[in-house]
């Protein structure tokens, strides 16, 4: 009963619910599975699904991306895009690159953009296709792409913004003290918007800032994945997802200088509350509303428990008048089951009245499903009409208390 009252509620808000291609190409049905499927790997393969990214090009066509990881994964890491001609009902696969993980997809003048690193923990890289993702530069050395050649290096598909002339891009480093969490180092990339952005020598960056174990009353474990965000008096912020255990539910708010040189952090005044802080989110401004808005992980109160970053089960629509508030707005997706499902790592974009995203989604597949939440096994994309109206009374079903 559940289900079918689920399934009824994402279709009045607009969620088309089946079909895609899998990786081979071939038309496949999976029942159930929300939104359209445009990419599948099943668990059995040991590569899962990571990252995704979309972005739209001048002519309409979307272009969506991914990864994969996993005991199996390809070497070097594998980037894998995909294009649909009809505004997200239908896709097919365009291009591969190997050498390629966790990058944002952007379009800036006229050009098709990827910025990420070329391995887990790798060097940071950029490439650009000139014919709208069919072929792609190769980062080899600092005027083609290769933007910082030594290092360990982290980010997400995440923002890349324009402001005040430049582009900004938050990314992290892994080359602090500790193992995961801990070592992250935040820090802010930009270059100006007319640059030659393959062009190493055109990037500057900030001081990185690392992780203190006394912040947030000794729970803090570390911050990632920063989207650069311009504030309503017009500077560039880093906010970035937050692990803090057991809570969750915060981010932080890294200040970037206008001349895109400096990052400072306030402790007392830094950490926000924010529904879903505990995993990747992607946040963008909408000047219609004069609102910040975001999908993300909000752990509904039945599933709060010591492990808010791997409760991914629940995706909510929420928003903010100035970073600093947030309100959930409407539930989107919902599983009972947080185990082996999962709507997470969201990259989304405004299109008139409604938005359209991409995510890493842990679901059944006919196959066995997702090995667990986190390993996903399909990018499904999503159209969330009218987001500007939905309201709780909108959301599918999903535990209140």
């Amino acid at each position: 009963m559940l289900g079918e009252r689920w399934l009824a509620s994402a279709m009045i808000m607009g969620m088309v619910l089946m079909t895609g291609c899998a990786t081979t190409g071939e038309r496949l049905e999976f029942q159930g599975v929300p939104g359209v499927v445009v990419d599948h790997s099943p668990a059995s393969s040991e590569q899962y699904v990571g990252s995704p990214g979309i972005c739209v090009l001048s002519n309409g066509d979307y272009l969506a991306k991914d990864d994969r990881f996993g005991p199996k994964q390809p070497v070097p890491t594998l980037t894998r895009v995909f294009r649909s001609t009809d505004r997200g009902r239908t896709w097919s696969h365009l291009s591969d690159m190997l050498g390629m993980t966790w990058a944002s997809i952007f379009v800036h003048r006229e050009n098709v953009y990827l910025m990420g690193t070329d391995d887990y923990n790798g060097r940071t890289v950029i490439r650009k296709s000139s014919d709208g993702g069919k072929t792609w530069t190769v980062p080899v050395n600092k005027d083609s792409g290769l933007l910082v050649p030594d290092g360990r290096y982290h980010c997400a598909p995440v923002p890349v913004v324009e402001h005040s002339g430049r582009l900004w891009r938050g990314m992290e480093d892994s080359m602090g003290p500790g193992n995961w969490g801990h070592h992250f180092r935040a820090f802010m990339m930009s270059a100006p918007v007319d640059a030659d952005l393959l062009k190493a020598d055109n990037w500057i960056s900030t001081n990185h800032i690392g992780r203190d174990p006394e912040w947030l009353d000794n729970k803090f474990d570390g911050w990632l994945e920063g989207n650069a965000v311009v504030t309503p008096d017009g500077h560039i912020v880093d906010f970035l997802r937050v692990a803090y255990s057991p809570e969750g539910e915060k981010a932080a708010i890294i200040n970037i200088s206008d001349d895109g040189k400096t990052a400072t952090f306030d402790p007392e005044t830094g950490f926000v509350g924010f529904p879903g802080g505990a995993v990747k989110f992607t946040i963008r401004f909408d000047p219609t509303t004069r609102l910040y808005w975001s999908l993300t992980n909000y752990i509904p109160p039945k599933h709060a428990g010591p492990d808010p970053g791997g409760t991914r089960n629940t995706l909510t629509l929420t928003c903010s008048p100035d970073l600093r508030h947030w309100t959930v707005k409407c539930v989107l997706l919902y599983h009972p089951d947080r185990q082996k499902h999962g709507f997470q790592y969201v990259d989304w974009l405004f299109e008139g009245n409604d938005l359209i995203a991409v995510c890493r989604t842990a679901f059944d597949d006919g196959l066995g499903g997702a090995h667990n939440m986190h390993d996903a096994n399909f990018m499904t994309f999503h159209r969330v009409k009218n987001f500007r109206k939905l309201t709780m009374k909108d959301s599918v079903p999903f535990p209140k208390e």
